[in-house]
């Protein structure tokens, strides 16, 4: 997990449209980058705590039993408490850490 991702907001906070549009000049270009940016940083959050949890894992047979593990219960406390991801997307496209093109318009050379 990147710790400036951190810094998101972990509320609902109102953004100016102005701000968002900037680089791309057209909200709804904007709302897709952003879109995208927060559906990897979804996948990576998701296969960062599936590995983690991974070494919890206990095979039994019955359904009955059930393990309680502090750690993981902490580390899944940790997960719940960061900034959801669409909220760490908007941070760094603000920020202008998110790398866009168009592979369409560019030219390609042989």
């Amino acid at each position: 997990m990147d710790k400036a991702h951190l810094a998101a907001s972990k509320t609902t906070k109102t953004l100016d449209f102005n701000e968002l549009d900037a680089s791309t000049g057209n909200i709804y270009e904007a709302i897709a980058v952003i879109s995208r940016r927060a559906e990897q940083i979804n996948e990576t959050l998701r296969a960062e705590i599936n590995d983690k949890l991974e070494d919890f894992e206990v095979v039994t047979d019955s359904l009955e039993e059930v393990f309680e593990n502090k750690e993981q219960i902490e580390m899944s406390r940790q997960y719940e408490a960061l900034p959801k991801p669409h909220a760490m997307a908007v941070h760094e496209w603000l920020d202008g850490k998110v790398f866009y093109r168009y592979p369409e318009t560019e030219t390609t050379k042989s």
